[in-house]
Order: structure tokens, then C-alpha cells, then sequence
């Protein structure tokens, strides 16, 4: 699965909106979409940031949890 996918199924998992997942990440609402879009990749650090947010791995978010 890619990061996109993995950013949105994780997202929806948590029940989260894109509003409030980038308010946990410290991002714009318009960069989360665009990361499911998969028109923007995260820097090493929101990605962590993302990662803590969702309550996964970067490993997970990456990757998907079916590696």
C-alpha cells in the first residue's frame, strides 16, 4: 500500500477528519489532503509527527502494518 493510502486508511480508522488530523500534526488541513492525494511526501519530521497522531509506527505509516 502506499504512503497516501496508509495516511487515509489510518485517518479513517481513528475516525479523524482531515481538519483534525492536521491539527495533531501541525500541518494545513490542504496538506493532509495532498498527502492522500500523494502529490506531497512528508518531511522526515511531520512524518513523525503523523505517525504519533495516527498512534502507529513510521515504520506502519510508511509501509502499511501488512508488510
Amino acid at each position: 500500500m502506499a504512503f497516501s493510502d496508509n495516511v487515509k486508511a489510518l485517518r479513517e480508522k481513528k475516525g479523524y477528519s482531515q481538519a483534525e488530523l492536521a491539527r495533531l500534526a501541525s500541518v494545513s488541513q490542504p496538506t493532509v489532503n495532498d498527502y492522500e492525494k500523494g502529490k506531497k511526501l512528508p518531511t522526515i519530521v511531520t512524518g513523525v509527527d503523523l505517525a504519533k497522531a495516527l498512534g502507529v509506527t513510521v515504520e506502519e505509516l510508511v509501509c502499511g502494518s501488512g508488510k
